[in-house]
């Protein structure tokens, strides 16, 4: 049945099936449609819904006006209703009106608000979404066919991570402090001359973070139009193997890059060491792939993003002058104390997460006013955070080692969990809900090793003031005064 639907189409029906077993109905409903695209295409619903709080509050509105019964197991196949056969039939029309031969999740949505009288084409309008404005939209922004994902013209995995994608997963934090260096960028982007730029800046400063905000902003649908599409891919030339000082081997990978950058009209390449990756030291094997590249960064059809040191840019302008031809550079300089305490209240809980332990807000204040002040050789806010790191460390291996039992039933669950996801982007359905149901089994056997223990779930350390000031006392050469 589901043969013309792109890979997100068919993800928003499993998450539909996943969302009306967890409600207890009996069957798929148009607003277990809605909540399983908002949950897997974020681009496409925040470009139309513009905010969170919008979501959150679809999920509460449909949660209010719903009865609850029992959970359904997941492997319970449930059928669709007939309110949602009618969308799926006028989602298939839509592709066929708009001449794509896939189905996709934007035609689902139009499919939804067709179905004026169901539950979710009303939770649409409530918001002002109309039918005829989506149409035009979606016909107005030039767009791949919708059978033809990214993934199918990005560049290799192993050398790129999509931020993009990233942003729409969840896993790229909040920018903090860099409002004014991101609209800069967003208007360079925009311009219709000389549209790629080089973030200028010291190592530590956050010119990567500057760029993880652009491609957060983009997944939230919160850019002009011309961005509305776009991908932020990031080149990984640490991944680069055979690497050497002074050199870097690239070889055939910056020519299989280049290529399919050629190839990829809304990809925007961002490459983190631009020195590093324009070198003029390149082996001859290289100089193929650089000339491509150059090709299509003096070009206005290709867009790219660079980062580089003061010094490392002044060097780079001198071994290539063309690069100054091509890119508009934007100073970036180190936040304040006060704009990097923001930053350590947003990103600790990497930390916590990964130290399991939690920071206090004496900690994080320590942090910031005395890494500025005792470690003057790198920038806030880089050094503040690597004080907190550091002091998490230290706290954790004051911590009593966890039971065995513990440690293994987490091994299975982090085992199952991957394995659900494999699942589910396979399409392999039975599977993954044998998988969930592991996951709730070994879930509930961890709660229960959790109160044999006694164990709460909050982390049992908390890093202190005086846990940080140690760590400056033992890494400054000056002396500590609080």
């Amino acid at each position: 049945m589901f043969e013309r639907y792109t890979e997100k189409a068919r993800r928003v029906i499993f998450f539909a099936r996943y969302e009306a077993s967890q409600f207890g109905s009996p069957y798929i409903e148009t607003e277990h449609l809605l909540l399983g695209s908002l949950r897997e295409d974020k681009a496409l619903t925040n470009r139309f819904l513009r905010s969170h709080t919008v979501v959150e509050s679809i999920r509460k509105q449909i949660e209010a006006n719903t009865v609850i019964r029992e959970k359904t197991s997941t492997s319970v196949d449930l059928p669709l209703s007939d309110e949602c056969k009618r969308v799926l039939a006028y989602a298939a029309e839509e592709a066929e009106r708009l001449g794509h031969k896939h189905i996709g999740t934007e035609h689902l949505l139009l499919g939804l608000m067709r179905e004026e009288n169901c539950f979710a084409a009303n939770l649409l309008a409530e918001r002002g979404i109309e039918l005829a404005k989506v149409r035009e939209e979606l016909a107005r922004v030039t767009v791949k066919p919708a059978g033809e994902s990214f993934a199918e013209t990005a560049p290799p995995k192993a050398l790129t991570r999509d931020l993009t994608q990233a942003a729409l997963d969840g896993k790229l934090d909040p920018l903090v402090g860099r409002e004014q260096e991101l609209e800069g960028v967003i208007e360079i982007l925009g311009r219709r001359n000389k549209r790629n730029l080089v973030l200028v800046g010291e190592r530590g400063v956050g010119k990567t973070a500057i760029v993880e905000g652009l491609a957060r902003r983009i997944a939230d649908g919160d850019v002009p139009s011309f961005l509305a599409e776009t991908r932020i891919v990031s080149f990984e030339i640490k991944q680069i193997p055979g690497t050497a000082k002074g050199a870097l081997q690239l070889g055939p990978h910056v020519i299989q890059i280049a290529q399919v950058l050629a190839d990829a009209p809304h990809a925007i390449l961002f490459i983190e060491d631009l020195l590093a990756f324009l070198s003029p030291v390149f082996d001859a094997g290289s100089q193929k792939g650089l000339e491509i590249f150059k090709l299509l960064m003096l070009g206005e059809a290709r867009q790219f993003i660079g980062a580089a040191t003061p010094s490392e840019y002044k060097e780079l302008v001198q071994a290539a002058p063309w690069v100054a031809d091509c890119f508009r550079a934007v100073h970036v300089g180190p936040l304040d104390e006060e704009t990097t305490l923001q930053v350590l209240k947003v990103r600790k809980h990497l930390y916590e997460e990964f130290r399991g332990v939690t920071y206090s807000d004496e900690a994080l204040d320590c942090a910031a006013h005395c890494a500025n002040r005792f470690l003057p050789e790198s920038p806030l806010p880089s050094k503040a955070l690597e004080l907190l790191d550091a002091a998490g460390a230290r706290m954790r291996l004051r911590q009593t080692p966890m039971p065995e039992e513990i440690v293994e039933v987490q091994k299975r669950i982090n085992f199952i969990v991957h394995r659900m996801e494999d699942s589910i982007a396979n399409h392999e359905s039975i599977k993954a809900r044998f998988y969930e149901h592991e996951r709730q089994k070994e879930t509930e056997n961890l709660a229960a090793l959790r109160e044999k223990y006694k164990l709460s779930d909050s982390p049992a350390c908390t890093v202190t003031r005086e846990d940080v000031e140690e760590v400056i006392a033992r890494s400054s050469e000056y002396p500590f005064k609080p």
